[in-house]
């Protein structure tokens, strides 16, 4: 995670973004520090990468790369005001002893894909680059589903889809072309189809360590539903983070540790 210090709207690189919309910085901090404290109180170990000046949405980290094991693939960002954060999340996992290998197409780390269970999930259509896939098969030697976004409200999987455990997906799906949703329905049949007005507070940007689903507090008929199938609903705060249009996953970039990957994603 990554300590959001210098978080602001300056630009729009998404829908949500609107810069003439003032952003309480101070409010943001407290929720974050929330977050953090989550993942803290439900036995989680969080790493902290130093933010840095004139990076507004490094706070986002899920989006500087894509790691399981002792294996990431580096993320290269399609908008150039965020292009300095994959430097520093390369040094930073490079530092604790994980190898990065440099993409050459463009992919957005966890934002747009999702271990799931010996496979990877992997969305593409307003920021990851198609080419990204064949790069993950040949970093992780899994197979690696395609799943085309077709809503700019949604321009990352991880607003449109949460993988709870390898079985059990949360998913909105008008967020995808009709052939990826019929492929979600077969990957995942027992699949919980969130509400239009869930997924418009991000409440699919969740993080699930296969029994916890920590998730937006105000995506309540989500947490229902999602308590409904087993698991454990943890909502926290994060709505300032949304008027960036990240949430709870946005802000948190997942060490998969390949002992425990198979059966928490």
């Amino acid at each position: 995670m990554c300590r959001p210090e210098h978080f602001a709207v300056h630009y729009s690189i998404n829908v949500w973004m609107d810069p003439a919309r003032p952003v309480d910085r101070d409010r943001a901090l407290a929720q974050w520090d929330e977050l953090r404290a989550t993942y803290e109180r439900l036995g989680h170990r969080v790493h902290l990468l130093d933010p840095r000046p004139g990076l507004p949405d490094m706070v986002f980290a899920a989006n500087g790369a894509f790691v399981v094991g002792d294996r990431a693939l580096g993320a290269r960002f399609r908008e150039l005001v965020r292009a300095g954060e994959a430097p520093a999340h390369r040094a930073w996992l490079e530092g604790v002893g994980i190898g990065v290998t440099e993409p050459v197409a463009v992919n957005e780390g966890e934002g747009d894909f999702a271990w799931a269970g010996g496979r990877i999930l992997a969305g593409a259509g307003f920021r990851s680059d198609p080419a990204a896939h064949a790069e993950l098969a040949a970093v992780f030697g899994v197979p690696v589903v395609p799943l085309e976004l077709v809503d700019p409200r949604f321009y990352h999987l991880d607003t449109a889809l949460a993988v709870l455990d390898r079985h059990t997906i949360a998913y909105f799906p008008p967020a995808f072309a009709p052939a990826s949703q019929e492929i979600l329905r077969t990957l995942f049949p027992q699949a919980i189809v969130a509400t239009e007005a869930d997924a418009l507070v991000l409440g699919l940007n969740a993080v699930s360590d296969g029994r916890h689903v920590v998730l937006a507090a105000q995506a309540s008929a989500l947490a229902d539903a999602v308590a409904r199938a087993g698991f454990e609903p943890v909502p926290v705060d994060v709505s300032e983070l949304l008027k960036s249009g990240g949430g709870v996953k946005c802000a948190t970039l997942e060490l998969h540790a390949p002992s425990i990957a198979e059966e928490h994603p």
